[in-house]
């Protein structure tokens, strides 16, 4: 991949204006072997809860993101290696998680992007309470399923067209 965050911003800023385009906060780490990835959203809404994470990753992955709101709890883990090595092995792009991610290690392995809040070494609940194909609230930006979302080194962009 040979774009960059920061001349997609420069080459739209009528889109930046229009809200069309917004830069998610910098509040985000980055765990997968991958800086650089983008793709379309696919999104889930849980709490301290992966087990629709897992079902999602187990699906065929097509290059897209699954943009998980995890209601920026710091509680456990959303995601670990298991669920990286899955998302890798099903054709995922990315993971985006409002939320915590476990497994760092085993993370930087995974041939994917990875982004979330911080680390947490527990896991999560498993009762399968949550939301998927819906828009989510990721740190004050709304995506929704279909949006294209765009990360590198310095940044993860969310854009209701894919960019040129």
């Amino acid at each position: 991949m040979t774009f960059a965050t920061c001349d997609l911003c420069d080459a739209n800023e009528d889109k930046l204006a229009d809200g069309s385009l917004h830069v998610l906060p910098s509040v985000f780490r980055d765990f997968g072997k991958h800086a650089r990835f983008a793709g379309t959203a696919r999104t889930l809404k849980v709490f301290e809860d992966n087990v629709l994470v897992r079902a999602a990753l187990e699906t065929p992955g097509e290059g897209s993101v699954l943009v998980v709101d995890g209601g920026g709890s710091l509680r456990c883990a959303l995601v670990g290696g298991n669920l990286g090595a899955l998302a890798q092995k099903n054709g995922w792009a990315g993971i985006v998680v409002y939320g915590c991610v476990r497994d760092s290690a085993e993370l930087k392995q995974c041939e994917i992007g990875i982004r979330a809040l911080a680390t947490h070494p527990r896991r999560s609940i498993r009762k399968g309470v949550g939301e998927r194909d819906l828009v989510v609230d990721i740190a004050g930006v709304s995506v929704r399923p279909g949006d294209w979302v765009v990360a590198d080194e310095d940044g993860m962009l969310v854009s209701r067209t894919k960019l040129a």
